[in-house]
């Protein structure tokens, strides 16, 4: 989800923030993963495109992994119940 599709989503959310405001310790964690793998592609030049496609695929792998990892899972359930 884009930041413009998640406003259009959220309108009263993105008056009081953006979106990793509210984003969830798992979403942050794959946030800052694809961060982190988009900057080295873009080192190795290869394309938005190209980019795009390998983020996405890497985003899903990692959504499944995390959901089903039991220690995520305890970790964001805490960190949600902190915040």
């Amino acid at each position: 989800m884009t930041k413009e599709e998640w406003e259009n989503k959220n309108p009263t959310l993105a008056l009081k923030g953006n979106i990793r405001d509210y984003a969830d310790l798992i979403q942050l964690l794959i946030l800052s993963n694809l961060e982190s793998i988009n900057a080295s592609m873009i080192r190795l030049g290869l394309g938005q495109q190209e980019r795009l496609i390998k983020l996405n695929l890497s985003a899903q792998k990692q959504i499944k992994l995390f959901k089903n990892n039991q220690f995520l899972k305890q970790l964001n359930d805490f960190s949600n119940k902190t915040n």
